[in-house]
């Protein structure tokens, strides 16, 4: 078993110092409010044609890139008893629906909320934080893999008392489990929950804390009579005309922790995720990347199912350098698909092991200045290393860093 930092097991769940993205622009009453952001950047990989966490994978013959990273519209309004939500993302791939849902609340108070329709899912903090808000480019490589653009379709509660237990959350959902822009391909629906705590304007107003806990409770519906299992050297193969039609647990855990200091130098701002458990994925092959065979699905797998222990987890620290409008960014994160081996032996004769199955470190660093009110601009690196296997492409370290420059506008 490969080393988990033991230390991230005590950051524990959801906590917003700016916007969620499960909520309208305000829950004051108010008709319809007209939101949104614009983040046009340029990029440049260390080689052409890479796969990437950063904006998607670049062209075959390509390795720098003009393009629109998002471009969000919100329409919201809120009354007495409810709330709606509609949000798009419009960029050169096209226009695709993000968020579509409702808000239902008590007349006198908005401590009890049922949602229904399409939302993010209730787990950990980066996944319902915005976009328009994060510092960091990109979500860590760990959850875009986990949970592909956040969303997903179903119901949820949400409880956050008022008086003295201001500073807890509650959210249990109950989800599709196939993303935010596919039909379910099973009769099984997922459960995913949040612990959250908040204390704000701690040391005379100058330290605010956030901690919490996650869990997913799901599963992915096997289509074949086989299935892999991990040991130590590999997987195991297991089959069973029993295997048709079973549903194959994917379970994770995770706590997340958010330190922020006000202070002469500036606001320091430190955040940590982990998460780990159990995810269903299929080998790669020269249709299925070798990330992408980890990933969760959209659609029902035609192929064998591959049960992966694995672990992840984010380091993020920004400093407001002397109160001005700079900000030091440095990041790093860790993606484990496959706990159970280690990297040398990946690829080795009748270990089953694929790309799939490949860890990935990455180290951002970057600056980000506002410009004014509305608009931001980014300048950002990102270091990516794994470590060399057995398999023909992965024996060293890919050439697979990227550079970003982006501006961000805000409406």
């Amino acid at each position: 078993m490969k080393l988990i930092p033991l230390g991230l097991l005590l950051f524990c769940a959801v906590f917003t110092f700016a916007q969620s993205n499960n909520a309208p622009s305000t829950y004051d009453t108010h008709e319809i409010a007209i939101t949104g952001y614009l983040q046009t950047q340029y990029q440049r990989a260390q080689s052409a044609g890479i796969l990437s966490f950063s904006g998607g994978d670049f062209a075959k013959n390509s390795k720098d890139r003009f393009m629109i990273r998002r471009g969000r519209l919100k329409i919201d309004r809120a009354d007495k008893y409810s709330s709606i939500v509609f949000q798009i993302d419009a960029t050169q791939n096209g226009v695709q629906l993000m968020d579509a849902f409702i808000q239902l609340h008590r007349p006198t108070s908005k401590a009890l909320l049922f949602t229904a329709g399409l939302f993010n899912r209730p787990f950990g903090h980066s996944i319902v934080y915005s976009s328009g808000y994060r510092d960091f480019p990109e979500r860590a490589r760990v959850f875009q893999t986990l949970m592909p653009r956040e969303r997903d379709l179903g119901a949820m509660l949400t409880f956050r008392p008022d008086g003295k237990f201001h500073f807890l959350t509650a959210e249990v959902a109950v989800i599709n489990g196939s993303g935010h822009s596919a039909r379910d391909y099973d009769s099984k629906k997922d459960i995913v929950g949040n612990l959250g705590f908040k204390f704000d304007s701690l040391a005379n107003k100058k330290l605010h804390i956030g901690f919490g806990g996650s869990v997913y409770q799901g599963s992915v519906r096997s289509d074949t009579e086989s299935y892999y299992s991990t040991n130590s050297s590999g997987f195991v193969k297991n089959t069973s005309p029993e295997y048709v039609d079973w549903n194959a647990k994917r379970n994770y855990y995770g706590g997340n922790l958010q330190l922020q200091c006000d202070n002469t130098f500036g606001t320091t701002l430190f955040k940590a995720e982990y998460i780990g458990g159990t995810q269903p994925g299929v080998a790669s092959s020269s249709s299925i990347t070798g990330p992408v065979a980890s990933q969760s699905f959209a659609a029902q797998p035609a192929t064998d199912l591959y049960l992966r222990p694995f672990s992840g987890y984010y380091l993020w620290l920004t400093q407001q350098i002397a109160k001005s409008r700079f900000t030091a960014l440095l990041a790093y994160d860790s993606y484990d698909p496959n706990s159970d081996i280690k990297e040398a032996q990946i690829g080795a004769p009748g270990s089953n092991t694929t790309a799939g199955d490949i860890k990935f470190n990455t180290l951002g660093y970057g600056m980000a200045c506002l410009i004014n009110s509305r608009m931001k601009l980014t300048v950002y690196n990102e270091h990516v290393v794994n470590d060399p296997t057995q398999l023909p492409g992965y024996l060293e370290d890919l050439k697979d860093d990227v550079f970003t420059v982006r501006l961000q506008y805000r409406w």
